[in-house]
């Protein structure tokens, strides 16, 4: 019978081990690494053991012993090369959700990031939040369902009081008070766009909405004021050429 020496032994253990070796290359996480070294330091073991065996038994009983040591140990390499494969899967899977939700991540960011708008000529920041809610609100006066409207619009200003598209909302929340017949809200919130919201293209519009309001309401003292004051601060405006008209009307 062939008599195994330490040499040819570990030449078996080292392509036994090559494998494993391969398999261990693929993965980069510490954890899985350290597994794969304590598996390597178990098969290691196992061999320390035999090569003891060698150096202290020679005769054909031990030879047969250390065989079957042998064939035991390919089967436990076996058994531990699974078990990095099952990791190095494992690994993968986790990769591949971290990716997953670091991608949900992002675009959930995206989503509360503010982004540019042309606002009345002129580029603002506005959240995704307010450009959609205004976009809805403006949408509903549009398709003629003014209470709808007045009530996103109402909203819209309470939750975003400084946004470029403040201005505009209150405006067409005047505006919508209008539609409704409700004269004296839409005076009011008509009244905040010039005061609150001075500096917006949309105050001659409200002022013009305000003295039409007024005349609506038979209050033609007020009426001729609101008109006047606009013929007089935006003599150049659209809004004022039709008080102008209506002034006339008033007389």
């Amino acid at each position: 019978m062939m008599k195994l020496t330490t040499s040819r032994l570990a030449c078996l253990f080292l392509a036994a081990w090559m494998p494993l070796q391969a398999s261990a290359g693929l993965l980069d996480d510490d954890e899985a690494r350290k597994a794969i070294l304590d598996l390597r330091a178990k098969v290691d073991a196992i061999a320390r053991e035999l090569n003891t065996r060698i150096d202290s038994k020679s005769d054909k009983t031990a030879q047969l012993d250390l065989l079957n040591q042998h064939e035991q140990t390919m089967q436990e390499i076996s058994r531990l090369r699974g078990q990095i494969e099952v990791l190095a899967n494992e690994i993968s899977k986790a990769q591949n959700s971290q990716k997953q939700l670091y991608a949900d991540l992002d675009s959930r960011i995206k989503r509360l990031e503010p982004q540019q708008a042309t606002v009345d000529g002129q580029v603002a920041e506005v959240l995704p939040a307010e450009k959609t809610s205004y976009e809805a609100a403006t949408a509903m006066f549009q398709s003629g369902d003014y209470k709808g409207a007045a009530t996103a619009l109402q909203d819209f200003v309470r939750r975003f009081p400084d946004s470029a598209y403040a201005a505009n909302a209150q405006y067409w929340l005047g505006n919508a008070h209008f539609a409704l017949g409700d004269y004296k809200k839409a005076i009011a919130a008509q009244e905040i766009v010039t005061t609150t919201y001075a500096g917006s293209n949309k105050v001659p519009d409200a002022m013009l909405n305000i003295g039409s309001s007024y005349a609506l309401l038979k209050d033609s003292k007020n009426a001729k004021k609101a008109l006047q004051q606009l013929v007089s601060k935006y003599p150049e405006s659209s809004a004022a050429k039709t008080a102008k008209d209506r002034l006339a009307s008033l007389k």
